[in-house]
């Protein structure tokens, strides 16, 4: 109800703009065309003069160019007051423009409030609470892979162990793999590009698009303490 009475309020405050505007328009009009007109004087005067000043004495002269004088100053008091009509014109519209957006920010504030207090989260609060979820999901799974060349987490578990020998009984080496026949089905890893063998090693990013590393292929030879980030990602962090 008080939106509807406000409303109503503002377009009588604007009933009479365009009559205003209009007349401002018609003013600034009339002004252009005195203007041209004592231009068109003020050429005929030059005309004249450039014509009979061989003729005239030097009192004629001055009286001569005193009209032209005259009718410039006339042309510049026509274009101040043009310009004041402008300035009148553009003050008139800017302050409805400035009390409609005062109030639009008034009734925002007062919705937003309303909503607040009727149980309803703003759009900032659930973008602000996906955030979050987003942040706890990659924290979850930043915990999950940070197991570090763990049987649970290595891909070498999707693998089916040899029934011959072990791993850490025949630890192997990128050199013996490139001997291997290698099923063109089988996920590749490492900076090498090749299968899962031996002991590997999960890059802590969560973004990382390798994720798991040969250890040989990293320079490691036992699992380090803390957290570890792959060669690219490192690089990748230094950068930032």
């Amino acid at each position: 109800m008080a939106t509807a009475i406000y409303l109503e309020h503002y377009l009588d405050s604007i009933e009479n703009l365009p009559c205003e505007l209009q007349r401002n328009f018609t003013l600034m009009r009339d002004l252009d065309n005195r203007t041209e007109e004592k231009k068109g004087e003020i050429d005929k005067l030059a005309e004249e003069y450039i014509a009979n000043v061989k003729n005239l004495a030097s009192e004629q002269r001055v009286e001569h160019l005193q009209k032209i004088q005259n009718a410039y100053s006339k042309c510049k008091e026509f274009s101040d007051d043009k310009v004041q009509l402008a300035m009148q014109t553009y003050e008139m519209v800017d302050k409805h423009i400035r009390r409609l957006d005062a109030d639009l920010a008034r009734f925002e504030n007062e919705l937003k409030e309303k909503l607040e207090l009727s149980g309803y989260e703003s759009a900032d609060g659930r973008a602000l609470k996906k955030s979050e979820m987003r942040s706890q999901r990659e924290k979850r799974g930043s915990r999950g892979r940070g197991r570090k060349g763990s049987d649970e987490d290595s891909p070498r578990k999707k693998k089916k162990a040899s029934p011959d020998l072990s791993d850490t009984l025949l630890p192997m080496q990128p050199s013996d793999v490139l001997d291997m026949p290698v099923d063109p089905n089988e996920p590749t890893y490492c900076l090498c590009h090749q299968v899962s063998y031996g002991e590997m090693i999960g890059c802590d990013n969560p973004d990382c698009p390798i994720e798991w590393f040969h250890f040989a292929c990293v320079d490691l030879a036992t699992k380090p303490k803390g957290k570890w980030f792959c060669p690219r990602c490192t690089q990748d962090r230094k950068k930032k």
